[in-house]
């Protein structure tokens, strides 16, 4: 479903995008060619800031938002989710916040008031909160990550889970295809 928010602001949604009926969109949202946003999910820019201003959340081509994901942000800040980026069932991700592109976060996964850099793997039930993470990362299962939090610790993301990414989002992007045909026969 999309919906105005309370300050007028409607999502900008491509028609070559697929929205689930049972997802929200609200709000200053963009979205872009090729997004899959799954069943359950809520996207949702409907704070202002001090000055009665927001940013939007703008989800690049490519990417995918799946099952119960939830994404906001606090007081208008931006969030900005990067060109083939996979957002994995049950995540929050919570603005401010900038995920770059061909990243992958995982299930139950929760980023806060961070940027992510392009080819992060970051893997399921972590928290990633207050950090800056650079390119090619890869986070463990269960990965407690805020200030202070020593990068050297944790590796670089593997050919191995850079595969799994890009298979992830070529998946994705079938299922926008199949969806939008399934659309166009009723």
């Amino acid at each position: 479903m999309l919906r105005k928010n309370p300050t007028g602001y409607y999502p900008n949604v491509s028609e070559k995008a697929f929205i689930d009926p049972t997802a929200i969109v609200c709000g200053h949202v963009i979205i872009e060619d090729n997004v899959f946003v799954g069943p359950y999910a809520v996207i949702r820019a409907d704070e202002v800031d001090e000055s009665g201003s927001m940013q939007p959340i703008i989800i690049q081509q490519g990417s995918n938002i799946q099952d119960s994901v939830v994404i906001h942000s606090k007081a208008g800040a931006a969030v900005s989710i990067g060109a083939r980026t996979s957002i994995a069932h049950r995540s929050i991700v919570h603005g401010p916040c900038n995920i770059g592109h061909d990243v992958f976060i995982g299930f139950n996964t929760v980023v806060f008031r961070t940027t992510i850099g392009n080819g992060c793997v970051i893997r399921h039930n972590c928290v990633v909160d207050g950090i800056d993470l650079p390119e090619s990362y890869h986070v463990p299962p269960m990965m407690n990550m805020g200030p202070g939090f020593d990068l050297d610790s944790i590796e670089k993301v593997s050919p191995e889970y850079a595969s799994f990414s890009e298979s992830v989002v070529s998946a994705n992007h079938t299922l926008v295809e199949g969806y939008k045909r399934l659309a166009n026969e009723l």
